[in-house]
């Protein structure tokens, strides 16, 4: 149950677009928010959506994946095993900086006379463009417009066209652009104690290293102060300007460079500046390596010019969409500009990314330090396997990279095989909170379980044998050692001391989400090194030698999974979230006010702990992820009894109480919850917007349209679909990547349409009735009817 009012920003400065987020005025209220809302990323660094003069400003902020700072973890109380080293993402160096003067008068928005504003994220191109027109003190009209964008096609490059016309008379310009170390990176933001912002150092992170500054070019190099990253960042420019001007570039007494440009202006005579910007990072090349790293991508972008880089990011916003876009007819263009900027986040979260992990906040904000956790798996991996398959299966061979950290973190749980870290960025452990953090074993699981979800999608057999067999090994082994056969009920298996998704509900005894997912790790383990065995022998004697594997451990890992106990309540007729959930008093939900959510802000653990109160869907989950194992009365009465103990505390909660809703026929939760799932950042629903986007929730978003309202089911390897639109919708059509091919699956109220767009021919089924289909021969489906080939002038809609 959601315990906060959805409140969208008003359409009058917001105002209703497919394809388009639109500011129509400058609004410094909603400034925290659109900092975030705003924001240009793709998946290796980001750019909050802060305005190219500075001001006004919340929280600034460019974010390098996998570029942090780490510091020691103070326990006031140590013991054995705990985390020992935090890792923080960077604030590095600020590039996006241009400062503008006119007539010497500096041009600030929260500051400046401003007669029309808009600004622009454009969802289709990939760019964000902002015009502004300014009068001056004196009189003078300015028109000042911009074009900023983050490169796909180019991982270490951006982008910002400035442009600068004086309209009435002849004024002095003065265009500054920046590259400049932050005077510390302040991390922890104003606002009181919140343990999900970053951490505050208290002193500048990075120590400048070196610095180039030549024609129009500033290039830095500095490292981290602890962990040793090394980072290499430049600014280059062009201009174009029918006046005369002049140029200086300069390294700065405050830290870093800068590049001014005074001009001449005269009336309607354009001033067109192009600033390129490129970052670069290692963990061990040199300084002059990574500047001449930056100095190459700004060389190679300064010749090919601002053009050829906006033509290189349409072609892969265009490739994007085409296996991506999800279109909704709801009457409300909101609806589908907001489903629109989800899948644009995940996008910038994830597409270059490549040798690092998605943080929870992708490259948007500092809050939970840049971190990765099991959102990947759970949330983002779905629509990344079934649209983006080589980034999924980056994702995981990230994961696999961590194999060997993940190895020692178990020796250092007393338990075999392999933990993979709670939250991290290096592959160490970064939770301090190990009841809410390292009791989460359920980490495990859910890689895995993101593992067999590709491997059914792609047929990726050679990565599930080269890659997934060795983490399937080791986390196998970790449930094994983990869990135990207890004498009693029945010699089934236990596994005791673990927290599930749910984090009111800490260190608990057969947390039913983590049995059910732990039982599904260990049959596949059991499953793939069998078939490896037979299939690839090779590989399974390497295996051996790698690992100490002993083929006794395969039936033990079976056993346990088929001996899994699953706790369930007789007299209730509802599953267990563990066995002692129902043991506690019902939290008092009348008696809380609506400002002391979410919990965890206003009252203490040991308060939380004691009652039936969840901060996110953790039985809800589970039955989503495993639904056929549960009847449809079981389903009811889980969601019945669960539901109103859910906070909506976290932003995971939402998409799946949707997706479960709408499968056990509650059409009106379905959409609310949907609805709280698809504005929640664009309405603020957690009051956080501002730290950064909520990467998990977007994801989560595709969830509930394909999982939820389409219907789609991918158990057993076929794609299965039973759709229920919300009532007043008229259609939701999305393309999905499967086995190879590209199918279009096109849902109306009376009949849906499947057309395999590219491929040979592969096999759907619709509400249990298989449905063949062949490339480019749509098939209808009637919602009372068998099914059928469309005619010539009724093909499925394409959702490109």
């Amino acid at each position: 149950m959601i315990r906060r009012q959805l409140v969208n920003p008003p359409t009058y400065i917001y105002p209703d677009d497919d394809w388009k987020f639109i500011e129509t005025r400058f609004y410094p209220r909603f400034v925290p928010r659109t900092e975030t809302i705003f924001a240009l990323s793709n998946g290796y660094f980001g750019m909050r959506g802060t305005f190219d003069e500075g001001r006004p400003v919340d929280n600034a902020g460019i974010f390098i994946n996998g570029f942090y700072e780490t510091w020691p973890i103070v326990h006031a109380e140590e013991a054995y095993g705990f985390a020992k080293t935090g890792q923080t993402i960077v604030n590095v160096p600020d590039t996006s900086l241009i400062k503008l003067y006119v007539d010497d008068e500096p041009f600030h928005l929260d500051t400046a006379n401003i007669v029309e504003f808009r600004r622009v994220l454009d969802l289709e191109h990939g760019v964000l463009d902002r015009e502004v027109l300014w009068e001056t003190p004196s009189g003078a009209r300015v028109l000042v417009s911009s074009r900023r964008l983050v490169s796909f096609a180019h991982r270490h490059l951006a982008a910002i066209h400035y442009e600068v016309t004086v309209l009435d008379t002849d004024l002095p310009v003065v265009i500054s652009s920046h590259a400049s170390y932050r005077t510390s990176d302040a991390g922890e933001q104003a606002g009181g104690f919140d343990p999900r912002k970053a951490r505050a150092f208290g002193d500048d992170v990075l120590v400048h290293q070196d610095e180039v500054t030549e024609d129009m070019r500033v290039v830095l190099s500095s490292s981290t102060r602890n962990s040793k990253l090394g980072l290499g960042c430049g600014i280059d420019h062009t201009i174009d300007c029918a006046a005369d001007y002049e140029i200086e570039a300069e390294y700065t007494d405050q830290g870093g460079g800068r590049v001014t440009f005074t001009v001449d202006a005269k009336p309607g005579t354009p001033i067109s500046i192009t600033k390129y910007i490129s970052y670069h990072t290692s963990r061990s090349a040199p300084s002059r390596e990574l500047m001449h790293r930056a100095e190459r991508t700004l060389g190679r972008a300064s010749a090919q010019g601002f053009d050829h880089l906006q033509g290189t990011q349409t072609d892969y916003l265009a490739d994007f969409w085409k296996k991506s876009d999800v279109v909704v007819e709801t009457g409300q263009p909101r609806v589908q500009r907001a489903v629109r900027w989800n899948l644009f986040q995940l996008l910038q979260a994830s597409a270059r990314a490549e040798n690092f992990g998605i943080p929870a906040k992708g490259l948007t904000g500092q809050a939970y330090d840049g971190h990765y956790f099991w959102d990947i798996e759970m949330y983002v991996m779905p629509f990344l396997v079934y649209t983006m398959p080589r980034i999924a299966k980056n994702a995981l061979r990230f994961r696999y990279g961590l194999l060997p950290k993940a190895r020692q973190r178990a020796q250092e749980l007393n338990q075999r095989g392999a933990l993979f870290p709670w939250r991290t960025i290096n592959g160490d452990e970064a939770s301090a909170y190990y009841e809410a953090g390292t009791a989460q074993y359920h980490i495990d699981a859910d890689i895995i379980y993101a593992l067999k979800k590709y491997i059914r999608a792609t047929g990726d057999k050679e990565f599930l044998y080269d890659v997934g067999a060795e983490m399937l090994i080791e986390t196998a082994r970790l449930w094994r050692s983990l869990g135990f056969f207890q004498d009693r009920g029945g010699g089934l298996f236990h596994i005791n001391g673990v927290t599930g998704p749910d984090e009111y509900t800490t260190v608990v005894n057969n947390n039913m989400y983590t049995n059910l997912m732990a039982r599904k790790n260990l049959r596949f383990a059991a499953t793939t090194l069998t078939e490896l065995r037979d299939e690839r022998p090779e590989r399974f004697a390497a295996l051996i030698g790698e690992t100490g594997l002993h083929t006794a451990e395969i039936e033990e890992w079976r056993e346990a999974g088929d001996r899994m106990f699953i706790p369930y309540d007789d007299d209730l007729g509802i599953h267990l979230q563990d066995d002692a959930f129902l043991h506690k008093e019902v939290w008092d939900f009348d008696h809380t006010p609506p400002e002391h959510y979410p919990l965890l802000l206003h009252y203490h653990p040991l308060v939380i702990y004691r009652f039936q109160v969840i901060k996110q869907a953790d039985i809800v989950l589970a039955m989503f992820l495993f639904s056929p194992e549960f009847s449809n009365d079981q389903k009811k009465r889980n969601f019945d009894y669960y539901d109103p103990l859910t906070t909506g505390d976290s932003s995971l909660s939402a998409c799946v109480q949707s997706i479960v809703a709408s499968e056990v026929g509650y059409e009106g939760q379905a959409l609310d919850y949907f609805n709280y799932a698809l504005f929640m950042d664009l309405a603020d629903v957690q009051g956080n917007t501002s730290d950064g986007v909520h990467v998990a929730s977007t994801g989560g978003v595709w969830m509930a349209l394909v999982y939820g309202f389409a219907g789609m089911r991918d158990e057993g390897g076929r794609l299965s679909f039973e759709p229920r639109l919300p009532n007043g919708w008229e259609r939701l059509s999305f393309p999905l990547q499967a086995q190879g091919q590209e199918l279009v699956v096109d849902c109306t109220p009376e009949r849906t349409t499947y057309t395999l767009r590219s491929g040979s021919k592969l096999t759907v089924s619709h509400r249990g009735q298989e449905v063949p289909l062949t490339v480019g021969e749509p098939v209808v489906v009637e919602e009372s009817g068998e099914p059928e080939p469309a005619s010539p002038t009724g093909a499925a809609g394409s959702s490109a």
